[in-house]
């Protein structure tokens, strides 16, 4: 007569039963211990991506908060140590505040303006359409192109004898003309104008991918029970376009605080804070490298890390949270 061995999960199941009255839970669980060439494979393949990530996301970092406590000047060993004194003119400085509180601008009105239009194209494109395929290539071409062309080609048009003043005078609205980038009253719309052109192509294209998620038969379903087209985009696919509505408004936010290029390039260092549209990073780099303290900019670099960091945490813990635990087949038992 042979034996035949059983199963780990026949083991379970006659540990568990009546006859022996034993309890699956408290049999320990032996886990199978992990061979060499299984770790040397591991590391060979996570270990060329930790090195970059050390070296040019980690060191910097590390580097810039150890250089924020000196004087220094950009060369040379830094031994004019101040402390926490760059860090508390940074907090002191009212240029400053006046950055951060243009980001906050920022934050919102890129939330605002560019959310509800980049649902209602999306929506639009979702639909079948002629000449669906070109209109979304012509929405997605702004993103692609250089923050560098596009910033020089809105400044060139935007200017008191630009373009669009030109148009406008053409079309006898010429009382519409107006100083578009130095005028503190209307710079940050016009910012907010050449963003909102420049990044809604992004919004847009991903938003189409979570649409193409959601499944027909709920829609359909929705039709035969009478629901109207905007009732069915209220009730069924907004709600289900939800987690990738978050993830956009994560990547909406986090690009707002760290926002340089379009606005160094348009309005430059110095005229930047006086039209309003200055923001952290255009502080760094003009009290930084433009001044030659090099200290002071690392040290600016810190702050704006720190502020990007806490707010991608708070994110992360009070809104993204609902989407990563919904996605967890199995939780560790404690």
């Amino acid at each position: 007569m042979t034996t035949r061995t059983q199963s780990p999960s026949e083991l379970r199941v006659t540990a568990g039963d009546g006859r022996t009255g034993g309890d699956v839970t408290s049999l320990p669980v032996r886990r199978r211990k992990m061979s060499w060439a299984t770790r040397i494979e591991i590391a060979l393949l996570v270990g060329p991506a930790l090195i970059v990530f050390l070296a040019f996301v980690i060191f910097p970092v590390v580097m810039a908060a150890y250089y924020g406590f000196f004087r220094w000047q950009g060369y040379g060993p830094a031994t004019d140590f101040v402390g926490f004194q760059n860090y508390i003119t940074i907090l002191q400085d009212p240029t400053f505040i006046d950055a951060v509180r243009h980001n906050g601008i920022i934050v919102v009105l890129s939330l605002v303006l560019q959310g509800p239009a980049a649902i209602f194209l999306a929506l639009l494109l979702n639909r079948k359409m002629r000449g669906q395929s070109i209109i979304r290539v012509l929405i997605f071409v702004p993103y692609v192109i250089s923050e560098v062309v596009v910033g020089t080609g809105w400044s060139l048009m935007l200017q008191t004898n630009g373009a669009v003043n030109g148009m406008l005078e053409k079309l006898g609205l010429g009382f519409l003309q107006q100083d578009w980038l130095s005028n503190p009253d209307i710079a940050m719309w016009t910012l907010m104008l050449i963003i909102t052109w420049k990044y809604i192509g992004f919004a847009v294209i991903l938003f189409l991918a979570g649409l193409q998620g959601i499944p027909d038969e709920l829609t359909e379903a929705a039709q035969i029970d009478g629901a109207s087209f905007w009732q069915i985009q209220r009730q069924i696919t907004l709600p289900l376009l939800g987690p990738t509505l978050r993830i956009w408004a994560f990547l909406s936010i986090i690009g707002s605080l760290q926002l340089f290029d379009l606005v160094y390039i348009i309005w430059g260092q110095y005229i930047a804070s006086t039209a309003g549209t200055s923001t952290m990073a255009t502080y760094m780099v003009a009290n930084g490298r433009t001044s030659g303290n090099f200290g002071y900019g690392n040290a600016v670099a810190v702050v704006l890390f720190l502020i990007s960091l806490a707010v991608a945490l708070i994110y992360q813990r009070f809104v993204l949270r609902r989407d990563t635990d919904g996605a967890l087949t199995e939780k560790s038992s404690k």
